[in-house]
């Protein structure tokens, strides 16, 4: 079945019309031909995000220590879903969800987004040493490519790219090859 598309005005005007009573939830998703839940959701973001919930189209960031106490609230039985997602500013129940099936999985959750960081730089040519250099700095920072594309003036790319290959054959991996002639009997 395919998502009716509800413009940012409409859900607005439909969450403010029940939250008056003016109109059940039930009406409103017969209305406008979706789910209860959806509109349970539009609902819950409003609360907890005001206006900007319907007209910020953006993904949300959310930071580490934001992720763990809205899971560790939910799990401690402070709130519902909804509850909780109202009170740390989380725009779905699902996201929730998500956030609770990675903690009781012992997954890391980790910060989302690289806090307005801009991680599309170009890249650079690099020697050996500097390669390594910037590995280890991977490494030692949990795998945050990111910050170490910005530390060292790489792309995202690079930092990952050369960090996998270390990881899976060590510091020859990070030779550049190219350019290389084969050997004198091989011609």
């Amino acid at each position: 079945m395919r998502k009716t598309k509800i413009c940012a005005q409409e859900k607005l005007h439909t969450v403010k019309s029940i939250l008056r009573g003016t109109e059940s939830i039930l009406a409103a998703a017969k209305r406008l031909s979706v789910g209860q839940s959806s509109v349970r959701d539009w609902i819950c973001s409003y609360k907890g995000n005001g206006i900007e919930a319907f007209t910020y189209t953006r993904n949300k960031h959310y930071s580490h220590e934001c992720k763990v106490q809205a899971v560790t609230a939910y799990l401690n039985q402070e709130g519902s879903l909804s509850v909780i997602c109202q009170r740390f500013g989380v725009r779905t129940s699902k996201q929730l969800r998500t956030w609770i099936k990675q903690y009781n999985s012992h997954e890391k959750l980790k910060a989302s987004g690289t806090g307005g960081t801009f991680i599309m730089t170009k890249g650079r040519k690099t020697t050996f040493d500097e390669r390594v250099e910037m590995v280890q700095y991977c490494i030692a920072h949990d795998h945050n490519y990111a910050e170490t594309a910005v530390k060292y003036g790489i792309s995202y790319q690079q930092a990952r790219s050369y960090t996998l290959k270390y990881e899976a054959g060590g510091l020859d991996a990070l030779q550049d090859n190219r350019g290389k002639r084969k050997p004198e009997d091989q011609l």
